[in-house]
């Protein structure tokens, strides 16, 4: 991504949800402000809340060279649950990078001996233009002012943008259904081998519903989720599902050096990779970005990323899993799965419909 950046011409875009000070941060802003010097045009989108620990005169020298800085929904209490979880940078409108990492010190490292897990993709090709355009419109949204009316009419965050072999999903809060979301129940629906690698998991009981049915038709699905975890009511919701999905034949695998932050999911010769978790917020709430591909290639090398963590995890078992975990344990993570199914989407249900105008 620096080795791009440095390498502009015309136009550098990037996008991130957290953006920390640390020296990773310091050596990207000032490949930013390198490239503004060369008369590149520079913009950037931040979350404000993702990035909220950002000193304020951070990005003083690129605004002073002339570059665009804008936070994404600057925080408010009556829409503080709508965030940008996106994570993009575009160069020369040519190259594209998407994926689960944002510019923080954790995202140093191998995802083994050091540094968390997490997973990007380098694009080429046609794909990378409506990647440009729909940074452009999200840097048009930062301000997060929504007419009544609008709301009421279907999100245009929400889109699939189709070039051949590939799709680039879209999607956000407001009236619709989630494009990734539709895009993987139509995969699953006749899907044979499912291999999900996730950050957190969370999915809704119709995604449930479609990865038993893989099992039941004789395929496989193969769960990589987190042995650690940076929200921890997250991983508690999580594992209130790991019973159920055990006992009707799904594969669950937990990742132990690092803390897991990859989003990849593999069904049958589809694959996708992008910012999206498999859980309400990124599903129904979240700006989120995430391409799929149908390229024999990229499966390979997906397959190959998914095996490679897979020999860094231990695979839980239903009567281990049954036995160790207490009463209290399993009522705690009731009691998350509640939160982020019941509460948290209803908070923001609310938050949508009173935004002021």
């Amino acid at each position: 991504m620096l080795s791009a950046i440095d390498a502009a011409t015309r136009s550098v875009c990037l996008e991130a949800y957290i953006y920390a000070s640390g020296s990773l941060g310091v050596r990207f802003r000032d490949a930013l402000v390198r490239a503004r010097r060369r008369q590149v045009r520079v913009q950037v989108l931040i979350d404000a809340l993702g990035s909220f620990g950002l000193p304020a005169d951070f990005w003083k020298p690129l605004i002073q060279a002339g570059g665009e800085v804008r936070w994404f929904n600057p925080l408010s209490l009556n829409r503080l649950g709508f965030r940008n979880h996106r994570k993009l940078l575009v160069c020369d409108g040519t190259i594209a990078f998407v994926g689960g990492f944002n510019i923080a010190p954790e995202y140093e490292g191998d995802g083994v001996n050091c540094g968390w897990c997490d997973l990007g993709l380098k694009l080429e090709g046609p794909l990378v233009g409506e990647l440009a355009r729909s940074f452009d419109e999200m840097f048009a949204r930062a301000g997060f002012q929504h007419k009544r009316f609008a709301r009421l009419l279907k999100s245009t965050a929400k889109k699939t943008l189709s070039v051949p072999q590939e799709q680039l999903l879209l999607s956000g809060p407001g009236r619709g259904t989630s494009p990734i979301k539709r895009s993987l129940k139509r995969d699953l629906d006749q899907a044979k081998s499912v291999q999900i690698m996730v950050a957190y998991f969370l999915p809704s009981w119709q995604l449930r519903r479609h990865l038993i049915g893989v099992v039941r038709r004789g395929g496989r699905v193969q769960l990589l989720l987190g042995a650690k975890s940076d929200v921890a009511v997250s991983r508690l919701a999580a594992q209130s599902l790991y019973l159920r999905l055990l006992k009707c034949g799904i594969e669950i695998y937990e990742y132990q050096p690092q803390i897991l932050h990859a989003k990849l999911f593999i069904i049958d010769e589809a694959v996708y990779v992008g910012s999206a978790n498999l859980d309400p917020r990124s599903l129904n709430i979240n700006y989120e970005l995430v391409v799929r591909f149908a390229h024999p290639q990229i499966t390979d090398q997906a397959r190959n990323v998914f095996h490679a963590a897979l020999r860094h995890s231990h695979q839980i078992g239903t009567e281990q899993w049954s036995q160790e975990h207490s009463l209290w344990r399993r009522f705690k993570q009731h009691w998350a799965y509640f939160l982020l199914v019941r509460i948290d989407p209803y908070l923001a249900q609310r938050q949508w419909r009173s935004l002021p105008d």
